[in-house]
C-alpha cells in the first residue's frame, strides 16, 4: 500500500453533478487538487464553467521552501438538467469511462405539511430522490463492467433529525440513504461503491433563508457541538475520501459531517 498517495486521484475521471456552487463547487475543487479530471455538471452552465476555472487555477505551487505540490487535475463544464432522463443518459455516455460520481443537487421548500402543495412535494422528491435513480441507472452499469467505481450522494442530518417545516425534504434524504444502500448491495459484488455524506448546517445558497434571520441563524449555530456553521469547503474532504482509494472497503454507509449536531442533539448544557 502506497500510503503517501492514498488520497490521490491522478488519472481518475469524476463527474460532480450540481457543481456550479456551494458544496458541489468545493468538492470539484478538492477532487481536481488531488489530480482528478472532473466534469462539472449543472443546469447553471455559467456557474459550472466558473467552478471548472476556479478548480484548475487553484493549486500546484507548494509552500515556499518546500517541494512543489503534486500536479492538479483538469476540469470541464457540462450543462445538465438532471430532471431530464434523456439528457442524463446522453451526458453519461459522453463522460464515460467514469471512476466516480458525486451528486450534490437538492432543493428544500420549508413549509409545514398542512400547507404543502402536491406540486411542491413533487419538486422536492423529483430533484432530491428521483434524479439520483436516473443518474445511478446511467452510471452504475459502466462502472460495473470495469469492476470499480464510487458514487457519493448528499443526504443530510435531516435524514435522522427533523423539525417543523422539513417534512418532504427530510423524507427525501432518508429515502436517498436507503436508495444508495440498496445500490451498494446490488452493485457491490461488481466493485461499485455507494455512500452518502450527511452534512449539518452549511452556509450555501440553499441556506440563504436562514442566514437572513439572525435569531434562526444563531440558533442553528448553537445546536452543534462546535457551535458554528460549516463552510462548504469543510465538506469537500469527505467527498475526496469516499472517491479515493482511502475508502475502498467503505460502501453502503453514511458519513455524517455535522459538527456534532446529531451527537449532542442541540441540548441545553447544564451546570453540573
Amino acid at each position: 500500500m502506497d500510503y503517501g498517495n492514498l488520497f490521490r486521484l491522478d488519472g481518475r475521471r469524476v463527474a460532480v453533478v450540481g457543481g456550479a456552487s456551494g458544496i458541489g463547487r468545493e468538492a470539484a475543487r478538492a477532487l481536481v487538487a488531488q489530480g482528478a479530471h472532473v466534469i462539472v455538471a449543472d443546469r447553471d452552465a455559467e456557474g459550472a464553467a466558473e467552478t471548472a476555472e476556479l478548480a484548475v487555477g487553484g493549486g500546484g505551487e507548494g509552500a515556499p521552501g518546500h517541494a512543489p505540490a503534486p500536479a492538479p487535475g483538469t476540469a470541464v463544464a457540462h450543462p445538465l438538467d438532471v430532471l431530464d432522463p434523456d439528457a442524463v443518459r446522453a451526458a453519461v455516455a459522453a463522460w464515460e469511462p467514469l471512476d466516480g460520481l458525486v451528486v450534490t443537487v437538492g432543493v428544500n421548500v420549508r413549509k409545514r405539511l398542512a400547507d404543502y402543495s402536491l406540486d411542491e412535494f413533487d419538486r422536492v422528491i423529483s430533484l432530491n430522490l428521483r434524479s439520483y435513480l436516473t443518474l445511478i441507472q446511467a452510471v452504475a452499469p459502466g462502472m460495473a463492467e470495469r469492476g470499480r467505481g464510487s458514487v457519493v450522494g448528499f443526504a443530510s442530518m435531516r435524514a435522522f433529525q427533523v423539525e417543523p417545516g422539513q417534512g418532504p425534504y427530510a423524507a427525501s434524504k432518508a429515502g436517498l440513504i436507503q436508495l444508495l444502500r440498496t445500490a451498494a448491495a446490488e452493485w457491490g459484488p461488481r466493485g461499485v461503491r455507494f455512500n452518502a455524506v450527511a452534512p449539518g448546517v452549511v452556509r450555501t445558497p440553499l441556506t440563504d433563508q436562514i442566514a437572513a434571520d439572525p435569531a434562526w441563524f444563531d440558533a442553528y449555530a448553537q445546536a452543534s457541538a462546535l457551535k458554528r456553521w460549516a463552510r462548504a469547503d469543510e465538506i469537500a474532504g469527505a467527498v475526496a475520501y469516499l472517491v479515493s482509494d482511502a475508502s475502498t472497503f467503505v460502501t453502503g454507509t453514511v458519513l455524517t459531517v455535522d459538527g456534532g449536531w446529531t451527537a449532542v442533539d442541540g441540548r441545553y448544557d447544564p451546570t453540573v
